[in-house]
């Protein structure tokens, strides 16, 4: 009798284990957000200090600068869990139709946590999967695309790292498609987040983790999914883009969040829970906006620089020319850019120009550079160029 009871309990034991097991693999917990924006509310009064975060790494990228606005060990390799699907998705959006219909392995249908709920020889189109993929979480989904793209997992983890390799993502490295814990599966907040800078420019990849709700078909049924990004349609300005989590991983969070013109990727890696990389983008995220403004650098620079133009260009000596006619520009990406709103007033701009210069001098040659510091940080430099041709005397002329 009591070995019979021995044998139930250690049976319970490992049922509730196994369960416990593969739910965390599953990002579905839910929690009330709104009473988490109170508390946030309540504890966060002074956005100007640094945020305190749970999560081990993290980042906050402006997406039109590339500047990074915040950052905790934003360049230690982490795993990624279901964030990995970023990549997979982008992938796939450059290298399918996204009309085709899929017949899913049983591989596919087999594979452990997270999933769209699709079963062996089930028919889906590429499009519904992706949307499987980015709003379910579908691990079963990668896989098929994984399949369908590129004939085996294997080769499309090829091209994830070979897209890697494009893109200059010197610490990411691929070994599966759906983010499954693996020592040689791993990136750093910092890549991740150029990852998804890239992935957002493409309006398929955009459209789908912009999306809150959305209906697929499988074997011509309809089914509606829920997008897990506990953000979407609740915190103003985010548009995307990606949960994740795995045991080795923990909780991931990628966010795309737009107001006005201020543009930002948020990444929260290794929070300890699902409340913690909520807690800790929602802090990250309202930290940003009330610490940073977007500067119109482009009229400011233009307006140094015709000024600058006004009162120098007289004093250019040009050996032997025949005319002096400079015709100056300045070459480089002007645009806005995010400055602390307590040191917007320490923008310091400079000109380091050679103003003895020979002839001839070659269309689009440069003669200088500006550069914009905010206290002592440069945070741009432009070449001034010079966009006429000055041709030099000859003998002739002379003549």
């Amino acid at each position: 009798m009591i070995l019979k009871k021995i044998i139930i309990l250690y049976a319970l034991f490992l049922l509730t284990f196994t369960s416990f097991s593969y739910a965390n693999l599953i990002d579905e917990e839910p929690f009330d957000f709104e009473k988490m924006q109170h508390e946030i509310t309540e504890t966060s009064s002074n956005f100007n200090s640094l945020p305190d975060l749970n999560s081990k790494a993290a980042i906050v990228l402006d997406r039109n600068s590339k500047t990074i606005l915040f950052g905790k060990c934003e360049n230690e390799s982490k795993k990624m869990a279901s964030t990995t699907k970023i990549m997979t998705a982008i992938i796939v959006i450059e290298n399918s139709n996204l009309y085709d219909t899929v017949t899913i392995s049983k591989k596919a249908a087999s594979t452990g946590g997270s999933n769209l709920g699709i079963n062996t020889d089930d028919k889906i189109t590429v499009c519904d999967l992706l949307y499987g993929l980015l709003l379910k979480s579908g691990n079963d989904a990668a896989v098929a695309l994984a399949e369908f793209s590129s004939g085996s997992v294997e080769n499309f983890t090829n091209k994830m790292n070979e897209k890697a390799k494009e893109l200059n993502l010197e610490n990411t490295h691929f070994v599966t498609p759906h983010g499954l814990d693996n020592d040689e599966h791993f990136t750093t907040a910092y890549e991740l987040a150029l990852l998804t800078d890239y992935a957002l420019n493409n309006k398929t990849f955009y459209n789908i983790v912009s999306t809150k709700n959305y209906t697929v078909t499988i074997n011509g049924i309809p089914k509606t999914i829920k997008n897990t990004n506990e953000l979407l349609g609740n915190l103003n300005g985010v548009y995307g883009v990606k949960t994740g989590f795995t045991n080795g991983a923990n909780r991931c969070l990628v966010t795309a969040c737009k107001r006005d013109n201020f543009d930002i990727i948020c990444v929260v890696l290794g929070a300890d829970t699902k409340k913690n990389r909520t807690q800790d983008s929602i802090n990250l995220i309202n930290y940003t906006y009330k610490t940073f403004e977007m500067f119109d650098l482009k009229t400011y620079i233009n307006n140094y620089f015709n000024e600058w133009k006004k009162s120098n260009l007289q004093n250019f000596d040009i050996n032997k020319a025949k005319n002096k006619n400079l015709d100056l520009q300045l070459q480089g990406n002007i645009t806005l850019f995010p400055i602390k709103k307590d040191i917007k007033n320490n923008i310091i701009t400079s000109v380091d120009c050679n103003y003895n210069l020979q002839s001839p001098i070659q269309k689009n040659t440069q003669i200088g550079t500006l550069t914009v510091n905010l206290g002592y940080d440069t945070i741009l430099t432009y070449s001034i160029i010079n966009t006429s041709i000055i041709e030099k005397k000859n003998t002739f002329y002379y003549l």
